[in-house]
């Protein structure tokens, strides 16, 4: 078990129940849309995102990303981070018939996954003598005009080589190009990004 810092918050009471078998800290369920209507968590929320951050990791369907977006444009920017899951389709065991997209959600990833989600994550983990220390965090150094250059934007192929790279990287499909971004420079070095791209992209 690891202790995380940032307020994780999750869709629901199974998705809190999964990651507090693997996580010590604070877990807040959204409640699935009820968020957009309960000021007072909101309030809790970003009194939070002051103090100590938060992580959303909400599922990779549909309603998961309507929650993300809102919560990134709801709290100040540099108190979030984003932990995402891949598309996985297939039905948690309570379930009686898969979701409405037919992926797995927080509650029915593997906890390995879930914890290299975290980690891409950039969460800040606590040691036992009080120590904290953020792990696979990169650089911010990449831009949209290196995109450009490897062909990840401005070009016919370049939705193509997006949705090739969010595969590779076991990113939802949903994944903007600016939240693609985002979570390249929070995970990976410039130098890490090119090489990435030349073993992707060099035969193409």
């Amino acid at each position: 078990m690891i202790r995380i810092q940032e307020a994780i918050l999750v869709e629901g009471k199974y998705d809190k129940i999964k990651l507090s078998s693997l996580v010590d800290g604070l877990i807040i369920e959204t409640r699935g849309f009820r968020i957009f209507r309960d000021s007072q968590q909101m309030e809790w929320i970003r009194s939070l995102a002051k103090t100590r951050g938060i992580l959303v990791f909400t599922d990779s369907d549909g309603a998961g990303f309507v929650i993300r977006n809102y919560l990134r444009g709801a709290v100040p920017e540099g108190r979030v981070k984003h932990a995402y899951i891949p598309d996985i389709f297939g039905k948690e065991k309570r379930k009686a018939k898969p979701s409405k997209e037919g992926k797995l959600g927080v509650e029915g990833i593997s906890p390995s996954l879930l914890l290299e989600a975290l980690r891409r994550a950039g969460a800040t983990i606590v040691s036992d003598t009080g120590k904290a220390s953020q792990i696979g965090r990169g650089e911010g150094n990449i831009s949209k005009a290196d995109f450009f250059s490897v062909g990840l934007s401005g070009g016919e192929e370049s939705a193509k080589r997006r949705k090739q790279l969010l595969q590779h990287l076991h990113l939802p499909e949903r994944l903007s190009t600016n939240a693609l971004l985002q979570f390249l420079n929070e995970t990976l070095s410039r130098e890490e990004f090119f090489q990435l791209a030349r073993d992707m992209f060099a035969e193409n």
